[in-house]
């Protein structure tokens, strides 16, 4: 999965391998993060002994370059079991979804399909630690961006949110349930008791309050969907597709484009955009404001389209 707060970083290209000694790189890191009013004692107790991390290398080096139809790529990622699981999961929280929802606006679809395709409901966080992570792969590919990223855990650290033994998560840095790099952690992460600090790693009300949070920032409109499948005549024109071409539900309905039995309520002068992922003749969706908003936590269409599809398969 792409990780919130992260764009398209992985996808940069990588500049020459260890065009600088990892020692002298560190060295440039810890004085950075010193200017940036990180305690020395902190710089120091998260740096010491750090090389580069092979296993976030290998990782890093050998991401898998091939496309995935929509067919595919929901065929894996909304299995049976994942269902299952999120059923399971709304069972022993919906209580707790529901005072998130009141509290931020966001429904619980949208969370479930979130929390099940990061880390599968809290179960698949990653055991890297952060700030080796993201120290390797700021040296690695010489990028301004994860040595940022490194300093920001280091705040952390300094605030006292957090112990070094805690900051576990992805390769790529992105932490706890919600997989938030430390900069998204730094301006969203919530503590939904009031009392301490956020914590996305152990707690599901962190957790879930802080993906509320997010996308209540993002612009998120309560009551909306984000998407919904739908049916499309054939002989479309594929110019009039795409999530850039908003028209309404209203103007897709007169082309032929039929809501199913159960979808939300909605305006016939709803903006929507028409969805074709994997052309014509394939699934169609509706997509809404919220859909976009989705795409701030992943830049990808299919992420959004099956945060969407997962949350309410949960709760169908």
């Amino acid at each position: 999965m792409m990780l919130a707060g992260l764009g398209g970083a992985l996808a940069l290209p990588r500049a020459s391998w260890a065009a600088q000694s990892f020692p002298a790189f560190l060295a440039q890191l810890r004085a950075r993060a010193r200017s940036a009013g990180i305690p020395a004692s902190v710089v120091q107790a998260t740096t010491a002994n750090l090389v580069p991390n092979q296993k976030v290398l290998k990782l890093d080096h050998h991401q898998p370059e091939f496309t995935l139809t929509w067919s595919q790529y929901s065929s894996r990622v909304l299995s049976q079991t994942r269902i299952d699981t999120g059923q399971r999961k709304y069972q022993s929280t919906s209580s707790l979804l529901a005072a998130v929802t009141s509290r931020f606006g966001v429904s619980a679809p949208v969370m479930l399909g979130i929390w099940g395709l990061e880390t599968n409901f809290g179960a698949n966080q990653g055991d890297f630690n952060v700030i080796d992570a993201l120290t390797t792969l700021a040296w690695d590919r010489q990028s301004h961006y994860f040595g940022t990223e490194a300093i920001k855990a280091m705040k952390i650290v300094a605030m006292g949110d957090a112990p070094v033994s805690n900051l576990l998560g992805s390769y790529a840095g992105a932490m706890g349930q919600p997989q938030f790099m430390p900069s998204t952690y730094l301006t969203t992460a919530v503590s939904f008791s009031g009392h301490g600090a956020p914590d996305i790693w152990h707690s599901d009300a962190d957790s879930l309050a802080s993906m509320a949070n997010y996308l209540a920032k993002a612009g998120w409109h309560d009551g909306e969907p984000s998407s919904e499948a739908v049916l499309a005549p054939g002989g479309l024109n594929p110019k009039l597709t795409g999530r850039k071409e908003v028209k309404t539900i209203g103007y897709w309905e007169k082309l032929g484009v039929q809501r199913l039995p159960g979808a939300a309520r909605l305006s016939s002068a709803t903006p929507a955009a028409l969805l074709l992922p994997d052309g014509a003749g394939g699934q169609a969706f509706l997509v809404y404001q919220n859909f976009n908003v989705i795409r701030r936590y992943n830049p990808s269409d299919f992420y959004a389209l099956a945060v969407g599809a997962l949350g309410r398969a949960i709760l169908s």
